[in-house]
């Protein structure tokens, strides 16, 4: 997209980078201010930003604690309820332990252990329901609606969204001639988040959604210019399970659709072997959602865009919280395009 097909966009009522710089303001004492890695072998810089290094191993913990921290002091007395397959839990758990508030998560069965084990740890009482997004949602709205709780959604909010933003403002900060981002999508609020950043500081830089092809609504969405359901039975099928969610949200949509360069896709041989590349060349640990931009960066660059970029590219690695099982198998995944066992 253009610079001037960008300013020909219609942004209004998009999160602001005034909200966003107000929301890392807030997390200073909570949230961690990650790294860029270098990664790769490759002349080119190319870098990875760690987020799986948050207190709760993804950056979920920006945008709940951001939407947590702004509820009145009525709200925060009655509590919260939050519908996650697992690192919003985790992000919603932890932050209402730190403000002090008691906090219900939904939660489908099968989400890994290792986050609904963490969510437990932080005090959280987890509901548990079939592996429907929909259904999820729906359990919440109706906790909410019986105990009196606040809802803190998982992506289509934009107090979410601009804590999420955070990552951005940090990388441009960190990396101030940075030409291109690979971000992971699944609701779109680290995206959506991303984008508002990055677009307002540097108008030029490449930004590119990834999704899982088992998964791709966002892709679709874009293409057809309104939102684009996937059913669950669908999504359910990818590795990546931050990203099985059925649809974006309409703010999330309206943010991608008006800031994102495009989305490409990537297979699931491909997204394993990302989480084994990520190991071996940077001994860092990554979830396959978290895996998505490097798996883009390696085996998709043509299709985002990259081959032209001049500067240094970011792969953001949203999140690490991998079932050990899980991640072995992950280690062994073959490398596509690559002799080596």
């Amino acid at each position: 997209m253009t610079t001037e097909a960008r300013n020909a966009r219609e942004t209004t009522g998009l999160v602001g980078l005034d909200r966003i710089r107000e929301a890392a303001a807030l997390l200073r004492a909570v949230a961690t201010r990650t790294p860029l890695v270098p990664f790769g072998l490759t002349e080119r810089r190319q870098y990875l930003r760690a987020e799986f290094l948050q207190p709760v191993g993804s950056f979920k913990i920006r945008g709940a604690y951001n939407a947590i921290a702004s509820l009145t002091d009525e709200e925060r007395a009655r509590g919260v309820v939050t519908y996650s397959s697992g690192n919003h839990a985790q992000g919603v758990a932890r932050a209402a332990r730190l403000l002090g508030i008691s906090a219900v998560v939904v939660m489908p069965e099968g989400a890994p252990a290792i986050k609904a084990a963490r969510v437990a740890a932080d005090g959280a009482e987890i509901v548990w329901v079939d592996p429907s997004s929909d259904v999820r949602q729906h359990v919440a709205e109706q906790l909410a609606t019986e105990r009196g709780l606040a809802i803190i959604p998982p992506f289509d909010d934009d107090r979410i969204i601009a804590g999420q933003g955070t990552v951005g403002l940090e990388i441009v900060e960190d990396l101030p001639d940075v030409a291109a981002i690979l971000i992971p999508v699944g609701g779109g609020g680290l995206a959506s988040g991303v984008a508002a950043a990055v677009r307002t500081l540097k108008p030029n830089a490449r930004l590119i959604g990834v999704e899982p092809e088992l998964a791709a609504d966002a892709r679709d969405s874009l293409a057809a210019g309104r939102i684009v359901a996937w059913s669950s039975d669908d999504v359910s099928r990818t590795i990546a399970d931050g990203t099985r969610t059925t649809a974006l949200g309409g703010r999330t949509f309206a943010h991608l659709s008006a800031l994102l360069d495009g989305i490409v896709t990537v297979s699931e041989a491909e997204i394993a072997a990302a989480v084994r590349l990520i190991a071996e060349e940077s001994r860092l640990v990554a979830e396959p959602s978290g895996a998505l931009g490097v798996a883009a960066l390696r085996f998709r660059a043509g299709e985002a865009g990259l081959a032209g970029v001049d500067g240094p590219i970011v792969a953001i690695v949203s999140g690490g919280n991998v079932d050990l099982e899980r991640y072995r198998a992950y280690l062994a995944a073959r490398i596509p395009g690559d002799e080596r066992p």
